[in-house]
């Protein structure tokens, strides 16, 4: 058969059936990527997938995760009632590139549900010689079908960009081409991307990319704002969604503090509410961040500086677990899922005045902005007018009533005093 997306010349490649047992779950699957890393983070060898790829414990592994993705048991039902449609694709070491899921879905019919009919996989093997980076432009060729995309989360598609981007010397227009996207959605998915992988070292394990794959519009809407900004407001802007993402806040809430002094309104909020006072005192947090510093950086590079501010905040709580319990000074406890919810509180507050101080301004301003668009319009009726005088239908008592009405309306623009 036919592949179109291989990309070589000669796209023709043989077409098999093989034991569905017999086959490998690729490692190297970037539909996975966020899925492996919590399963190497709850096994704790950073070399699960890696030291033995096609051995049983990574397989094992692999398979599971195949098995935990949403749609599953539909992809069983559908597979059993209509059987496989499509080919897989497979390397000529028997590794699949393509069709994981579906063989994982046969497998598991064939072992679990004894269903004879699925004990063998169609699949179109790959030539013996494939290279790695073959194997990955396959993957983001195919990538562009819609079948294909949607076991992607946002985060694993994210991940493939990445690493095209570093092989294809850092160009977002050959990483582009190669995804057949345009350049900007390319460059919007690595951004983001680059934002979350701060935020999971800020947390030093207790949080993994995966545990992000539904808030793919607040890390949107971070990347973009913070692009081209100053240090000081993008790390103000950055420590505040940061925050809001870890304790719940809702993308929507979190826009109205796109702003220069997002974390110190957040800081302020918190400061002034009781209830997190006990948190305050073990934190130490002074009430402003330092314009110069760069309090992330800090954070994340040297161990010996203590971050301020919001900063503080953000870098206590991101390094524990919901589950996980603070003790205060007073002797009082509180889990961080608790604390989180009094956050969410402050978080709202400062976005709510935020959202009203934007309304006021936009209220100051909209006289002198809806006049400006006005008199953008006048002199285009001016440039017009000439050639519009030139035929014969034209109605000059018709223009002349228009000028009466601006002419009683700019009188209502003028103060009676000055009339």
């Amino acid at each position: 058969m036919l592949l179109p997306a291989w990309p070589r010349l000669n796209k023709e490649l043989p077409l098999v059936e093989v034991d569905v047992e017999w086959v490998r779950f690729s490692t190297l699957n970037h539909r996975t990527k966020a899925e492996q890393l919590k399963a190497i983070h709850l096994s704790k060898r950073s070399d699960l997938f890696s030291s033995d790829p096609l051995g049983k414990l990574a397989q094992e592994a692999q398979y599971k995760i195949l098995q935990s993705q949403a749609g599953f048991n539909e992809l069983k039902s559908d597979l059993a009632e209509r059987e496989q449609q499509e080919p897989a694709i497979l390397t000529a070491e028997g590794v699949l590139i393509n069709g994981n899921r579906r063989s994982a879905a046969l497998r598991s019919l064939y072992l679990d549900d004894n269903h004879l009919a699925a004990r063998y996989v169609r699949c179109l093997v790959l030539p013996d010689d494939a290279s790695p980076d073959e194997l990955v432009d396959l993957e983001a060729e195919l990538q562009v079908a819609q079948t294909f995309k949607e076991d992607y989360s946002w985060v694993n598609e994210a991940m493939l960009i990445e690493e095209l981007y570093e092989r294809e010397r850092k160009d977002f227009v050959r990483v582009a081409k190669k995804m057949h996207r345009k350049v900007a959605d390319v460059r919007a998915l690595y951004e983001k991307l680059q934002q979350l992988h701060q935020l999971v070292a800020l947390s030093k394990g207790a949080r993994l990319h995966i545990d992000f794959n539904d808030n793919e519009s607040a890390f949107d809407e971070l990347a973009k704002h913070i692009r081209g900004k100053q240090k000081s407001e993008a790390e103000s802007v950055r420590s505040t969604y940061f925050l809001g993402t870890l304790a719940g806040v809702n993308y929507r809430t979190l826009r109205h503090l796109r702003r220069a002094d997002a974390a110190e309104m957040v800081l302020r909020e918190i400061e002034s509410d009781r209830a997190l006072q006990p948190l305050m005192q073990i934190i130490d947090a002074p009430k402003s961040v330092p314009v110069e510093a760069d309090p992330l950086d800090d954070l994340l590079g040297d161990p010996e500086t203590k971050p301020t501010g919001l900063v503080g905040i953000l870098g206590f709580l991101a390094t524990k677990s919901e589950d996980d319990v603070v003790k205060f000074e007073s002797g009082q406890t509180a889990t961080i899922e608790q604390i989180y919810s009094t956050i969410q509180g402050a978080i709202a507050a400062a976005a709510s005045e935020a959202q009203e101080e934007s309304n006021d301004h936009s209220a100051v301003a909209a006289p002198i902005v809806r006049t400006e668009k006005a008199i953008g319009e006048l002199k285009r009726a001016v440039a017009a007018l000439a050639k519009a005088r030139r035929f014969p239908e034209w109605d000059e008592s018709k223009l002349q009533e228009k000028v009466l009405d601006v002419r009683t309306l700019l009188n209502g623009l003028i103060p009676d005093d000055q009339r």
